[in-house]
């Protein structure tokens, strides 16, 4: 979550909104005040009315309405208007909800003229056509919201595929096909939502199919079941998932009684995906054969022929005699598809390269311990917080974007922009949602500087290291390289402010005086150091930036607190290589670290280009590792400032006792 140290101040801050009905109250007071008056008042004539020259004399009492029994229970009966349009008219609205019910509605209308465009698209898709078709949905990415446009395709293609009628492997295939391609475009976190809304929709429709045992709809229900089962399986074969998702399932159906329906599912999957489950993991596939043989023994004469049949496709598919399922046609419009996809990640830039790795508990658990296969969105669980949730709480204030304002201005922010960053920062629910609102401020290059500014502040700001500005920042890298220049010179403004003032050249530090973020020449604290160092640290090891930024650094003459700071910069690059994760960056003396050497070497290689950053490296990494007795990590900082004091010489070819 973004920024909770800062966030603590918002309690200070009185930002409630006031109280509007008492306007309310006193119109209802005063219409209620307001006496009824009988109809001779309100016309203004007497009682005693002359006739007029025509000798019309008046009306009668039956033509008067009125009831000849109880006249003055008539006369004094007040004329009220319809209640419903009385209040639909003079109904007050404040303006605060007037602005967010318009604000809502636009959205809508957006969502559902975005739907259209791509159930359209979808329509459109043929083998031939498909490429333009990612191309156009990749470009609508670009316009709307991520998330809108991820839910939209996924509850589409869905949709059309778990319908009531028998579909042809060819649509299944097409349409699986179409997810890998927007897996590898798109990234992981689409593949990721996709798989997980499948799941939830199959087992939700098997758990229909058991609570209406009746022929048809259990035949109807079973339909939707078999067409998700098939496309799960056409995703494994496009290598969006994994075959340990697809073995949970198979698991999952033999815990059960083997049902028509289940032998059925059972068969669906061995005979789209039977032949790359046993190339996958033929291991899995021998304990799979195993449970079905332990259920029906002893039951040989009362087993089902399709059931019989299953056993036998299970035992051709262990010993490699399984014929495909598939048409002719199928199958080779999928080895098509599949050399489109190959060279879709020749092409382009793709952003999804392995298939999902996830377990079926894994799914079921999504909302209590998170997502570890999205980065940053792992949650093991707080027992604390667990047990906050069951105690009653108290209503918390609703914190406006007013009182974010006032913490930017608190917090230094001297300019619109700074300020609208920052209050993007915060009041985003993770570092995705942060990119993609910040994206939508509309920034100029040049105010798009501001953003890698706030998030360094912030990050330094905070009492603890947070990942969420670590994963903003890479985010950001990843789709312009402006902000890699960025941050290059917000560090060595950093290292202007620990007391190197040679770095960066003169007119850089000329042009560099700014009362945000650097060169205000006051003391940094150690906690700040260690923040910004392991966000550096991770934005190296990730290619965010290069090692090479450290160029204009004099290692010779350093600065005590730069000394420190490059100390705990280093010790976490080495930490980064290693991890998956920025928060596998917060160790221990008994964490267990992987050893990748190649890592360490591709980063430190490309210091070698330039001689004089080589030779401060080298002699940098002998002085200050030399004793390294009081960390808990001395294993593994050895080991791996031995691997790049080698890369080092390696690359340079000098002696090896420099």
């Amino acid at each position: 979550m973004p920024a909770l140290d800062l966030l603590f101040e918002l309690d200070e801050i009185d930002g409630s909104p006031q109280d509007i009905n008492a306007e309310e109250a006193s119109d209802a007071e005063e219409e209620s005040s307001i006496p009824n008056k009988s109809d001779s008042e309100r016309t203004g004539a007497g009682s005693d009315s002359e006739p007029d020259a025509d000798g019309w004399d008046g009306f009668d009492e039956e033509e008067d309405g009125l009831d000849p029994a109880n006249p003055q229970a008539s006369e004094d009966a007040p004329v009220l208007a319809d209640p419903e349009k009385q209040s639909s008219a003079t109904r007050y609205i404040p303006p605060h909800l007037r602005q967010s019910a318009a604000t809502e509605q636009g959205e809508s209308e957006e969502i559902i003229k975005m739907t259209r465009q791509l159930k359209g698209q979808l329509n459109r898709m043929t083998e031939q056509n498909i490429g333009s078709i990612v191309d156009a949905i990749e470009e609508m990415y670009r316009k709307h919201r991520r998330h809108d446009i991820t839910a939209a395709l996924t509850k589409l293609i869905i949709d059309g595929i778990a319908s009531h009628s028998i579909l042809l492997d060819s649509y299944v295939v097409l349409h699986a096909s179409f997810v890998s391609a927007m897996h590898k475009i798109v990234g992981i976190e689409f593949a990721a939502y996709f798989t997980q809304t499948v799941v939830s929709s199959y087992e939700r429709y098997y758990r229909e199919m058991l609570e209406q045992p009746t022929e048809n709809d259990s035949e109807t229900k079973g339909k939707e079941c078999s067409n998700l089962i098939v496309l799960l399986s056409e995703l494994y074969n496009f290598q969006v998932i994994s075959c340990i998702l697809i073995y949970d399932v198979i698991r999952d159906l033999l815990s059960k009684a083997l049902t028509e329906w289940n032998v059925e599912l059972l068969l669906k999957i061995a005979r789209n995906s039977g032949p790359q489950l046993r190339q996958d993991d033929p291991s899995a596939l021998k304990d799979i054969i195993q449970i079905v043989q332990s259920k029906i023994s002893g039951q040989t004469n009362s087993l089902s022929s399709r059931t019989r049949f299953m056993l036998e496709t299970l035992i051709n598919l262990k010993n490699n005699k399984l014929k495909t399922n598939a048409a002719p046609g199928s199958a080779e419009t999928a080895e098509r598809l599949k050399k489109y996809l190959s060279g879709l990640s020749k092409k382009r830039h793709v952003l999804g390269h392995e298939p999902l790795r996830i377990f079926l508990k894994d799914l079921h658990a999504a909302e209590s311990k998170g997502k570890w296969w999205l980065v940053g969105a792992a949650w093991n669980g707080n027992p604390l917080v667990d047990r906050l949730d069951n105690a009653p709480q108290e209503p918390r204030k609703e914190r406006s974007d007013n009182v974010l304002l006032k913490l930017a201005r608190k917090q230094g922010m001297n300019t619109d922009i700074r300020r609208s960053i920052f209050v993007v920062l915060m009041s985003s629910e993770d570092y995705l949602d942060a990119c993609e609102r910040l994206a939508q401020l509309n920034l100029t290059e040049v105010q798009q500087r501001e953003i890698v500014r706030v998030v360094l502040h912030c990050c330094g700001k905070e009492k603890a290291y947070n990942p969420f500005y670590t994963l903003v920042c890479q985010q950001l890298c990843r789709t312009s390289h402006s902000y890699k220049i960025t941050l290059q010179f917000c560090l060595w403004d950093f290292l202007r402010d620990l007391g190197e003032t040679n770095v960066g050249g003169a007119e850089v530090i000329k042009g560099a005086q700014d009362d945000f973020g650097s060169s205000t020449g006051k003391a940094v604290s150690t906690g700040k150091m260690k923040n910004v160092a392991k966000a550096y640290a991770w934005w190296i090891a990730k290619e965010c930036c290069s090692i090479s930024i450290l160029k204009p650094v004099d290692f010779t003459i350093l600065k005590p607190k730069t000394r420190v700071f490059l100390r705990e910069l280093f010790i976490q690059l080495f930490i980064s290589s290693q991890a998956s994760s920025p928060t596998d960056q917060i160790v221990t003396k008994d964490t267990p670290l992987a050893r990748n050497r190649a890592a360490i070497e591709q980063i430190f290689i490309k210091a070698t280009r330039i001689e004089t950053l080589a030779l401060g490296l080298l002699y940098f990494l002998g002085e200050a590792f030399r004793d390294d007795s009081e960390d808990g990590r001395v294993e593994t900082v050895k080991w791996a400032v031995e691997v790049a004091k080698d890369t080092l010489r390696t690359g340079m070819d000098v002696i090896p006792n420099l």
